[in-house]
């Protein structure tokens, strides 16, 4: 009787241990679908940054052709538009902040900046920015379980601390060109948009460490039209994603806030193409440049110089990317 009692006990076990098996193995098909340990092995933290290597920082410099050095990014201001319920407030000191000291008098001024860290103006998403959720949770760049990576003092894995500075070769696509005018939201960029980009610019396609930009126009409704710059965006899609993946570029950036396609095609799916460039190749993202400057000087090809603000367990960074050229 104990020895039945015994295999009944061992049996049970056994089929409990394979129905979770089982489980796990479905829920990691479905909730981390294409996640997979980083080329760079499985402690990697860097992401595609791991490719800015001196071969690269040389290719950019014989970029710079005429010595101009542009800023592309935007100015933080109150004014901007925010996505959701993201804020941007400096306060300043309403006086001096200190002094007069000394016999010279010297005084000096302060502020306080109250703002969601790189997720604002001109921003550049981390790898610890976007997720893959399941039913357990979520899973992040190098298949790091959100238990190891969501701390309650900033990121515990994944911060922007991690990222490596940029100077490598960029490459504008000026899709405004292409089509012979501005995009509107929910317009896709296809993969044909950036062969057509190339063609009619005259430049070799992007290769491994590169990184993109993608001139829409969007940039035209900044701060001029929030609610609509706000509504939605042109952008990438899935398969102008695929597109850079398979080029191995280091960061795709954009004129929009969202980088890609707003509203999604699919109505059932939200910021896929986050997922597939950050999630799941480590590849960064650049929002709200203002690709227009480089359009507008008809530059195509520079030196992307970036170096994320080191802040521990952060998402993302603002900054003021250049190009040079």
């Amino acid at each position: 009787m104990k020895k039945g009692k015994k295999l009944m006990k061992s049996k049970l076990l056994g089929t409990s241990l394979l129905v979770a098996s089982l489980f796990a193995t479905a829920a990691w098909a479905d909730g981390h679908s294409g996640i997979t340990t980083s080329k760079f092995g499985k402690d990697d933290q860097a992401g595609a940054s791991n490719l800015m290597t001196p071969a690269k920082a040389l290719e950019a410099v014989g970029l710079m052709k005429t010595g101009t050095v542009m800023s592309i990014g935007r100015v933080y201001e109150p004014a901007m538009p925010l996505f959701g319920s993201r804020v941007f407030a400096v306060r300043g000191t309403s006086g001096r902040a200190g002094g007069p000291f000394g016999a010279n008098k010297v005084v000096w001024m302060d502020d306080f900046i109250a703002t969601e860290i790189g997720q604002v103006g001109t921003q550049f998403d981390g790898l610890g920015h976007i997720a893959v959720g399941h039913d357990h949770g979520a899973t992040f760049y190098n298949g790091f379980d959100a238990s190891e990576v969501v701390g309650p003092d900033g990121l515990k894995k994944l911060g922007i601390e991690h990222v490596k500075p940029f100077f490598t070769r960029g490459v504008m696509l000026d899709i405004v060109a292409v089509r012979g005018r501005n995009l509107e939201k929910g317009e896709e960029v296809t993969s044909a948009d950036m062969e057509a980009a190339l063609a009619k610019q005259g430049i070799s396609a992007p290769t491994e460490g590169d990184v993109v930009l993608i001139h829409t126009g969007w940039g035209r409704h900044w701060i001029k039209d929030n609610a609509t710059f706000n509504s939605g965006a042109p952008g990438i899609s899935l398969d102008g994603a695929g597109w850079l993946i398979k080029k191995g570029i280091a960061v795709v950036g954009s004129d929009t806030w969202p980088i890609e396609v707003v509203p999604n095609p699919n109505p059932d799916n939200a910021f896929d193409v986050h997922q597939e460039l950050l999630t799941k190749n480590g590849i960064f993202i650049h929002e709200n440049l203002a690709t227009e400057r480089l359009s507008e000087a008809g530059v195509h090809e520079f030196a992307y110089i970036f170096a994320p603000v080191p802040i521990k367990g952060a998402t993302g960074s603002p900054g003021a990317p250049l190009a040079v050229y």
